[in-house]
């Protein structure tokens, strides 16, 4: 490895609706995923479920987003059997629900006015039946764990949408590096990040800007008022249609210090190793044998003990963590969000796992590059930025 320089429920509404399919790939992405709730309430005998969290809606629904103003807050709810989709919702967010998120995908819809708990209708929906739920919501079994094995790996329209997300991104956080100054403090660079992911209707799930090396002592950092004056990262997780994908950059004013190019060459080393051995049918402890074998070739052994280094991320920004005794098996068309420390380096960037190999979601635009060589394979990761103070 050298371095140089992606029986139907009742009762029915009257509401419901016979639309014409206006999106014909995601109706059979939604077909697809009640194709594979019904399977399961047959075969662990559930007449039902109930999904309230948001990410799991927005999986089941191809996209949709059922959240209050982009928040965590849910507006709707999902009862499904193998024979009916169904949003129980209120008056006042069942037109943007079906006007903007639904149309045409065969969803019917149970409401009930505002000033009624919604809780209340998804009662009487529950009653009598055993269903299964990703709450725990009175009468449901939790089976969050299940739904969690459902979510991955990606659909054929999930890669897609995960490319299109990762390019956004990945250029929101540059074109942010490109425009940051010395003297600006981390929430400045925080809200311009955010206003470009949200121009590009990516939502922010997570931000952190570390100035001047505060990542090595705060791994978890998000944004303070403190300024910038020789080097910042910035790190985003972005969320679209339900889906999650990260990146970050490093920017430099002026020549980089020794520990940061050093660290930052050797993250860049391990973090290319993880895409690379992040291979179909492995088990997570064979990848991080590799990852961890790299620490130590290059003085690092312990590093890796500071903080998280990866995960399966999708729906949820952990789907699966990457640990290293962790007998869970890669499949294709699986997220992995590669992200290790040294030092005060973070290199942080999401890959898709391909049956021969991986595709970067989150690849270099308008930006320095260093190429990798693993195996006779030459990877192309991000550079540090180096701006004139």
């Amino acid at each position: 490895m050298s371095i140089l320089t992606t029986g139907p429920i009742e009762p029915i509404s009257s509401g419901e609706f016979d639309i014409p399919v206006t999106d014909p790939e995601r109706r059979a992405d939604v077909e697809q995923k009640h194709s594979i709730v019904s399977e399961f309430l047959r075969t662990h005998r559930y007449d039902a479920m109930l999904l309230q969290r948001p990410h799991n809606i927005a999986w089941f629904t191809a996209g949709a987003d059922v959240s209050r103003g982009g928040s965590s807050q849910p507006t709707a709810a999902l009862f499904i059997t193998p024979e009916a989709r169904v949003v129980v919702t209120s008056d006042t967010d069942s037109a943007e629900i079906f006007d903007r998120h639904l149309s045409g995908l065969g969803f019917q819809l149970k409401e009930r006015p505002w000033r009624e708990p919604r809780y209340g209708l998804a009662e009487d929906l529950c009653r009598g039946r055993a269903v299964a739920g990703d709450t725990g919501f009175g009468p449901t079994q939790d089976i969050s764990a299940h739904l969690g094995r459902m979510r991955i790996p990606y659909t054929s329209l999930e890669c897609e949408r995960s490319r299109r997300i990762g390019r956004c991104v990945a250029h929101a956080v540059e074109a942010t590096a490109r425009q940051c100054l010395p003297g600006q403090t981390e929430a400045e660079i925080a809200g311009e990040v955010a206003h470009r992911m949200i121009k590009q209707q990516i939502t922010p799930e997570r931000i952190q800007v570390w100035a001047d090396g505060q990542s090595e002592q705060y791994p978890h950092w998000s944004y303070g008022n403190d300024r910038v004056e020789r080097y910042v990262v910035i790190a985003v997780v972005g969320r679209r249609w339900g889906q999650c994908v990260a990146a970050s950059r490093t920017v430099c004013f002026g020549d980089a210090p020794e520990e940061l190019l050093m660290g930052y060459q050797r993250a860049a080393l391990v973090q290319t190793t993880g895409m690379f051995f992040s291979q179909p049918n492995w088990e997570l402890f064979e990848t991080w044998k590799r990852v961890r074998r790299i620490y130590e070739k290059y003085g690092c052994p312990d590093e890796w003990r500071r903080a998280e280094q990866a995960e399966i991320i999708g729906y949820d920004v952990c789907e699966v963590p990457v640990v290293p005794d962790s007998e869970f098996r890669i499949e294709s068309r699986m997220a992995v969000h590669w992200h290790p420390f040294v030092g005060p380096a973070l290199l942080s960037d999401t890959i898709l796992v391909a049956d021969n190999g991986f595709d970067i979601l989150t690849p270099p635009e308008d930006w320095p590059r260093l190429q990798i060589d693993v195996k006779g394979i030459t990877v192309i990761r991000p550079a540090i930025l180096r701006r004139e103070e």
